[in-house]
């Protein structure tokens, strides 16, 4: 998804990260992502929206591991802005939603903030007090509309007329998150430093500011997608090998990570998911992408 390659597999290069059941037992979902204009490609890396319907079903729990990126969510009518998510973040699915949001680009949100992003850390906000009403008049329609790129076409004005210019130091940003997302071997903040040719508190201040969550954290939560997605694809593991190649110092080290994020061990979690019992999709919805995945 982002940056260089990240994987030797280009089936993994495409999978969703950080979804933690790849598999819809039951009912039906649908997943949809949209592209921003051009004029919003530096500040909104995409729209996405969600349906689910679970009428006379279980419910069913899904989880994540989020990215570094704030998001604009519209659930029940009403638009609330998120920060970047520290933990697991776990949602019970049940009955019949529509959930849309506007994924910021890492770094992006910042210009519309206008003061450091890491304020919004694991909290949420009205819309309505950075983006003003006009977000709270468009909120209750976009359930009804029929499809993503009618979502899209109602929230976009918006965020096009709030537009900010240009930031170089949100480019930059960006740019250190996609190294980190792409590249396995970015293991320790003080590695980004020196590629970005900035000193640690400089780079820990920028990522503040502008992500959101420190260098480390974000260098964590990649290396941790990587472990979720090796063991997504059923790849035998030796659990030293890659606690030592996603760069912690052991296998404990990493099996109590993994456990405290994920909520099961390693070995646990690679026999859930096996990729062996294949997933469930549904039919989807104009412009959807057919895998069980949230944001």
């Amino acid at each position: 998804m982002i940056g260089k390659t990240r994987h030797p597999s280009a089936a993994l290069a495409d999978a969703p990260r950080g979804v933690l059941h790849t598999r819809f037992d039951e009912g039906v979902l649908e997943h949809a992502r949209q592209a921003p204009a051009p004029l919003l490609a530096d500040f909104v890396e995409h729209y996405w929206c969600v349906r689910w319907d679970l009428r006379g079903r279980p419910p069913q729990l899904q989880e994540t591991l989020p990215h570094p990126n704030v998001h604009l969510i519209v659930e029940h009518g009403e638009a609330r802005l998120w920060g970047v998510h520290g933990g697991r973040y776990r949602r019970m699915l049940e009955g019949r939603e529509t959930v849309f949001g506007v994924k910021f680009a890492a770094g992006g949100f910042h210009a519309f903030l206008r003061s450091p992003v890491a304020a919004l850390a694991n909290r949420s906000r009205p819309a309505r007090e950075v983006f003003g009403a006009g977000i709270d008049a468009i909120a209750p329609a976009i359930p009804a509309c029929p499809d993503i790129a009618a979502m899209v076409a109602r929230v976009e004005p918006l965020l096009r007329a709030t537009a900010p210019a240009h930031d170089p130091l949100a480019a930059q940003a960006r740019a250190l998150v996609a190294q980190v997302a792409g590249d396995r071997e970015l293991l320790r903040a003080e590695q980004l430093a020196e590629r970005a040719g900035m000193g640690l508190r400089a780079l820990q201040r920028l990522f503040r500011d502008y992500v959101g969550a420190s260098p480390k954290w974000v260098i964590a939560r990649y290396r941790l997608h990587e472990a979720v997605a090796q063991l997504q694809a059923g790849r035998e593991q030796a659990w030293a090998e890659l606690a030592l190649a996603l760069g912690y110092y052991d296998q404990a080290h990493f099996i109590r990570d993994f456990r405290r994020l994920v909520g099961c061990a390693p070995a646990d979690y690679a026999r859930r998911e096996d990729p062996r019992r294949g997933a469930q999709t549904s039919s989807c919805m104009p412009g959807c992408d057919k895998v069980t995945a949230v944001p």
